[in-house]
């Protein structure tokens, strides 16, 4: 359509015959220049290697005059002449290997063999002052004469050194006229391109008129299909200008306002819209600071009127934006009628509020059972004391004279009395575990773990002495336990009725086999285990084990009060974890339970 953007090919047209143009000119400067370099980098690399070769030539004939020199003294020839001149080729033969070593740098092999060089130069340098001083005996002259020539040959590495140079010397040559060949193929490739660019350039300007036939029928399309899918959306979509006047709309705002037609016939006002919907001076001004201040409108609620007499709330989303044909900036508004999920939520809102109210309800009966179970249970305590006290006193008084009946029955009241207070004990423990806030800190399971095995082992061996039974043998299994944040008693409570109820149902194993693991959960929490090769027990009951006075044995065979592990499952509660159990009769149980991270504990605790 007319005022939208051109193709690309057509925003590119003038840079790419720029391009073409400069490649013509630049090609050709740019080639002859590359051919110069390349014959100016040859030529340079071959003097270098001859210069290296000269140096080293120089180098080899400096050895070979202070060997002649050596030899011409040590032989009688001796004179303040010969020995000066000695002196001096040896103060050269340092700079000489300097020298070679700094133009061979960029070649790591010449300069391992420049290293050897200065040794072997060094000591011929000793074997030479050897022959020619005053001193020596004829054997150690001699001796030094047949290692220069011998060990300390520098002959053949001089000539593996200037080889070296030749074979490089022949690279670069070689190099050289590659880099020329090459060069001669480029330039022939850029005329060719040079001819390819200029019959380019003039098909590049015969297919403009084309192309641009081409764009504006497909730009007409595609003005057409957008146009069709505004309409098609169903929610309301509408522009209006800087005076707030309607310049287009979808036919969805036309349907909810009662407006006519979707372009700009008469352009009416927005205010005037949907017979006064539009008119809330909060809700016009919010639009017109989006062109005066640049803001945008984002989820804004307002409760309007419509034309079919319903009141709704609209959810408004407002932003500037530039129309390819019009210099001005524009408001696009969209409009979502949310009034059913405002219903919605107002509804969820009251069905909360009510849930609240039975929750306290709720909390509220549960701290009255804990209060009432707590009051009992340590009022209990004191009649209990008396019932054994005086079963006691009474054994004691009636002493010899009381027959086996009255033995058994006094018996009786003391065993039940002491029952009842274990039973008291752990319902008043049970009571605390739900009434005490949590105290959290950084808790070490593993001292935990092995504070109550001792605990249960000190009692096992009192229990055995006491009894003359055998004492029972365990095998314990403790892997390295982690670090938690958690209540330190409560946790304390939790392993002794865990590791207590695994002693207790493996007292018939022998050995007996406990192990206690941990493993990390992926939301960063903890799973631990408690497994033990006890009497087990039918899954079928599993829903029984944590209640409270739930016993899934006799007492008779295996003594207990049935709230251990109900306060086992309090514990987990209150640090939002759980426990479970898995088991097969005679083949042990396995307790499985989780702790979450610190931030998943009971929100409703006191943290002290």
């Amino acid at each position: 359509m007319p005022g939208a953007n051109p193709p690309r090919y057509i925003r590119w047209r003038l840079p790419l015959l720029i391009a073409a143009a400069v490649l013509i000119l630049l090609v050709p400067f740019l080639l002859v220049r590359e051919w110069t370099t390349y014959s100016h980098e040859a030529d340079e690399r071959v003097q270098h290697s001859l210069q290296v070769e000269a140096t080293a030539q120089r180098l080899h004939a400096l050895v070979r005059e202070i060997d002649s020199l050596a030899f011409a003294i040590s032989g009688g020839a001796d004179g303040p002449h010969l020995r000066r001149r000695l002196e001096l080729d040896l103060a050269e033969l340092d700079p000489a290997l300097d020298r070679l070593a700094s133009l061979t740098r960029d070649n790591p092999d010449q300069q391992q063999l420049i290293g050897r060089m200065r040794t072997l130069v060094r000591q011929r340098e000793d074997l030479v002052r050897t022959l020619t001083s005053g001193h020596a005996t004829p054997e150690q002259r001699t001796g030094a004469a047949e290692e220069m020539y011998g060990r300390y040959q520098i002959r053949d590495l001089f000539l593996e050194f200037i080889q070296n140079e030749y074979t490089l010397l022949t690279g670069r040559s070689s190099y050289a006229d590659v880099q020329r060949s090459r060069a001669s193929w480029l330039a022939l490739a850029a005329l060719l391109g040079q001819v390819l660019l200029t019959g380019g350039v003039f098909w590049l300007l015969y297919r403009q008129e084309a192309r641009r036939t081409a764009s504006e029928a497909e730009l007409a399309r595609a003005s057409a299909r957008a146009l069709a899918v505004l309409q098609t959306v169903r929610e309301p979509i509408v522009l209006l200008d800087a005076q707030q006047r309607v310049l287009m709309h979808n036919a969805a705002f036309s349907e909810l306002y009662g407006t006519e037609g979707n372009e700009d016939s008469h352009q009416e006002r927005l205010q005037d819209v949907g017979s006064g919907a539009w008119d809330d001076p909060v809700v016009l001004q919010r639009l017109a600071d989006v062109l005066s201040r640049d803001r945008e409108l984002w989820d804004y609620e307002h409760v309007q009127r419509t034309t079919d007499g319903q009141t709704r709330t609209m959810l408004i989303n407002a932003r500037r934006m530039q129309l390819p044909d019009r210099a001005d900036e524009v408001v696009l508004m969209t409009v979502s009628d949310i009034t059913a999920q405002k219903a919605a939520q107002q509804r969820i809102a009251d069905l909360n509020r009510q849930l609240e109210g039975k929750i306290e309800q709720v909390s509220e009966v549960n701290r009255e059972l804990e209060a009432f179970s707590y009051s009992v249970s340590h009022d209990l305590r004191a009649p209990l004391r008396h019932v054994a006290g005086f079963a006691d006193k009474l054994s004691r008084h009636l002493g010899d004279s009381l027959d086996d009946r009255g033995r058994h029955y006094l018996d009786v009241i003391s065993n039940s009395a002491r029952r009842m207070s274990s039973l008291i004990d752990d319902l008043l423990v049970y009571s605390r575990l739900g009434r005490s806030a949590l105290k959290l800190q950084a808790v070490d399971m593993q001292s935990l773990a092995e504070e109550a095995k001792a605990v249960l082992d000190t009692n096992r061996i009192v229990d055995a002495e006491e009894t003359g039974r055998p004492l029972h043998r365990i095998e314990w299994r403790i892997a390295p336990l982690p670090i938690v944040v958690a209540d330190e008693n409560m946790m304390r409570q939790l392993w002794l009725n865990l590791l207590g109820n695994a002693v207790k149902y493996s007292a018939h194993s022998e050995p007996a086999v406990i192990e206690v693991g941990c493993e990390p959960t992926p939301e960063g929490g903890h799973h631990f285990t408690v497994r033990d090769n006890g009497v087990g027990f039918d899954m079928a009951y599993a829903g029984k084990l944590f209640g409270v006075f739930q016993r899934l044995h006799k007492a008779s065979e295996y003594p207990g009060t049935g709230i251990g592990l109900a306060s086992v499952r309090r514990v987990l509660a209150r640090h939002g974890g759980r426990i479970w159990a898995e088991s097969e009769p005679g083949k042990g149980a396995t307790f499985h339970f989780v702790l979450p991270p610190q931030d998943s504990a009971d929100p409703g605790s006191v943290i002290a």
